[in-house]
């Protein structure tokens, strides 16, 4: 089965947990803190696999989790990093963010590799916190959570040549007489349901053509086969535009000519743009060859090469075939997409705290490097929620919440985490610890 889309959540491990742990070896006196740091979670990869061709393997597969990492133990024993997970898919994948559609990847070389959610990093261990005068800490890191995107994968088929056209005119027949590979033909239209690909020559002189589903009017609105057949031509250099010749049903070659290009042109400006050879199909005809002067006039007023062909007997192919290859190799190769922004898929951005009040009166603080901090703390270890309550200080968290209309007694969410505002600045009393920044 031919699948050229599909949406798929890519989630990260998480990272193992930090220990809190001390030696007590029988002659190591003072031993002090000796617990170990959590392992990195793994992170979740797509790499490009030339042996496929579809996105069927996520058909019925749509949640893809990489492995968590091991908590740290004692003896300053780090736990061990989760692995990553790889997957494979096809050339000419493109990555989007489903919410916002942004462009994350444009995957087109063999072996080609994009990290789309990267594993939270491992929680530190109470070995970590121990300072001159802090000697024994007995806090630790719970791990990072990983990254949890949800994502659009599609499938753009790579070949130098599209065959385009309108249904029934013969592209099928065409594409299998040039390449030798099986494709469906049928005397009835929309027998092309999905993309075929097939190589011409051998060696340096390999050419890739695709047999791309028939074509009707309104196609750049999503009519008929649509998108789904005007995706898969932004990959091809150039357009051999199929065309019957003969006046199947009283239509005219030359309008069904200008109909396809249209719909190109509606779709989008570029793909109108780059060069089209006309093959008029069906020379075996006596309709064809009398309509065949009246077509070639029709093609050179346009500024098209135009050649007569048949597919059924093989009349003009080969002629065809040496216009296409010397084409090819003079198209320029059409531009890759490139993240959004031509930046690196994921990037930190700047921290900047939000204050929101939710329905229920209670408020929720958003900031990045703010949830991360609050994901990461073990709010069951007093020492831990007493550097937290520092950090908030030194971050401003609870003027700004008080700003918002915050009063004693509120509910304050962080993550998954909710605090309680109350007065005065909380943790005063705690024990003196580390004043880290942002983790």
């Amino acid at each position: 089965m031919f699948v050229d889309r599909a949406e798929v959540r890519l989630e990260a491990g998480r990272g193992g947990s930090g220990a809190v742990a001390f030696r007590r070896e029988k002659y190591v006196p003072k031993g002090g803190p000796s617990g170990g740091d959590g392992g990195r979670g793994g992170s979740v990869l797509l790499r490009v696999d030339p042996g496929l061709r579809t996105l069927a393997d996520f058909r019925y597969r749509r949640v893809f989790r990489a492995e968590n990492g091991r908590p740290g133990e004692g003896a300053n024993r780090h736990g061990r990093d989760g692995a990553d997970l790889v997957i494979p898919v096809p050339p000419g994948t493109t990555v989007r963010e489903r919410a916002s559609g942004r462009m994350l990847a444009d995957l087109t070389r063999a072996g080609e590799v994009a990290v789309l959610a990267r594993g939270g990093r491992g929680g530190r261990g109470n070995a970590r916190f121990a300072t001159a005068v802090h000697r024994a800490p007995r806090l630790a890191e719970r791990g990072e959570p990983g990254e949890c995107l949800d994502v659009v994968l599609e499938l753009r088929v790579l070949a130098d040549v599209g065959l385009v056209g309108l249904p029934n005119a013969g592209k099928s027949s065409l594409f299998a007489r040039i390449t030798g590979a099986p494709a469906k033909a049928g005397p009835y239209p929309f027998t092309t349901l999905e993309p075929g690909l097939g190589v011409m020559g051998g060696g340096e002189e390999q050419v890739v053509w695709a047999d791309l589903p028939g074509l009707v009017e309104g196609a750049h609105a999503g009519r008929g086969l649509g998108h789904d057949f005007l995706r898969h031509a932004e990959r091809c250099r150039l357009f051999v535009q199929v065309v019957d010749a003969s006046g199947w049903e009283g239509r005219d070659p030359a309008a069904d000519l200008e109909a396809v290009a249209d719909e190109l042109r509606r779709y989008d400006a570029a793909l109108a743009a780059r060069r089209r050879i006309v093959a008029a199909n069906k020379m075996d005809l006596a309709e064809a060859r009398g309509r065949w002067p009246a077509l070639a006039a029709h093609c050179a007023r346009a500024g098209l090469e135009a050649y007569p062909v048949s597919a059924a007997t093989g009349e003009g192919v080969a002629e065809l075939v040496r216009a296409v290859a010397r084409a090819v190799r003079e198209a320029p190769p059409p531009a890759e997409a490139v993240p959004d922004e031509g930046e690196a898929v994921f990037r930190l951005k700047p921290d900047e705290l939000r204050v929101e009040r939710e329905e229920d009166g209670a408020f929720r603080v958003y900031g990045e490097g703010l949830e991360r901090r609050v994901a990461m703390t073990d709010l069951g270890q007093d020492e831990a929620v007493h550097r937290l309550a520092r950090y908030f200080r030194r971050r401003g968290v609870e003027e700004m919440v008080r700003r918002a209309g915050g009063r004693d007694g509120d509910e304050v969410r962080i993550g998954d985490a909710v605090f309680v505002l109350e007065g005065g600045p909380p943790g005063e009393e705690g024990p003196a610890g580390p004043e880290e920044g942002e983790p």
